[in-house]
């Protein structure tokens, strides 16, 4: 199914902003990541971001490693600050309009998440990034990602994996022979436990009906594309418009 996206939310991990560097953030990579969003603005497309912290900080790890579990995630949730605010800054550069909001209060570097101000900016054509997760420990920023895209009435969740193209039915860089999904549903989704997001974020998705594409941002001009309606990466949506695709 083909259709153009007037409002779209893009979830970035933070290795993306890593790119191929040894370095927490690699300034050529959020230059590009910029760059395509400044593409995706100019063609008429209402763009919010969420971007994780994994460059900076694993909550999950961390806590593994014996540290207090809320107090991992709290420090991840500040790594997707400073994964915002460099984000920012390169759009800003590009002369793209950005507001930062956090669902943690930082008030002097960032607004505080609020629903209706949100809109309000990408009504008027600025990209709005949501850092700090939902706020709560022990919910990821795939399920911040898709709580901020109901909210705003996004009309599709684009998920910018790092270097994957796709969904697969197994792990391509051990199996040649893996095999991509061009449309898939939900519930197959989370009943063969593909590697595409969290159950809960993936469940949110099912119960607003709002379809999701994983695709590789890091191909260039695939972003604007797949918002214009072109087939790209992986499509995941309800049963019923996977059956007419």
């Amino acid at each position: 199914m083909s259709q153009s996206h007037r409002r779209a939310l893009l979830k970035l991990s933070g290795e993306s902003l890593r790119g191929r560097g040894s370095g927490i953030i690699d300034p050529e990579s959020v230059s590009y990541v910029a760059a395509q969003i400044k593409g995706a603005v100019e063609a008429g497309v209402q763009i919010a971001v969420v971007v994780g912290g994994g460059n900076i900080w694993r909550g999950r790890e961390a806590a593994e490693q014996g540290m207090e579990r809320a107090a991992a995630d709290y420090a991840g949730m500040l790594a997707t600050v400073i994964n915002a605010l460099a984000l920012q800054d390169a759009l800003e550069r590009i002369e793209v309009s950005t507001r930062t909001q956090t669902a943690i209060a930082i008030q002097a570097v960032a607004e505080p998440f609020i629903r209706r101000r949100a809109i309000r900016h990408l009504e008027k054509g600025r990209v709005v990034i949501f850092a700090g997760g939902t706020s709560n420990p022990f919910m990821s920023t795939d399920t911040a990602a898709a709580l901020r895209a109901v909210e705003v009435s996004a009309d599709l969740l684009v998920m910018a994996k790092n270097k994957a193209d796709g969904v697969y039915d197994a792990d391509p860089a051990l199996n040649q022979s893996a095999r991509r999904f061009n449309h898939l549903p939900y519930l197959e989704v989370l009943n063969r436990r593909l590697d595409v997001m969290d159950s809960t974020a993936l469940s949110l998705c099912m119960e607003n009906d709002l379809p999701i594409v994983v695709f590789d941002l890091f191909i260039k001009g695939s972003l604007l594309r797949l918002l214009a309606g072109e087939a790209i990466g992986t499509r995941i949506s309800s049963a019923a418009e996977t059956a007419l695709t």
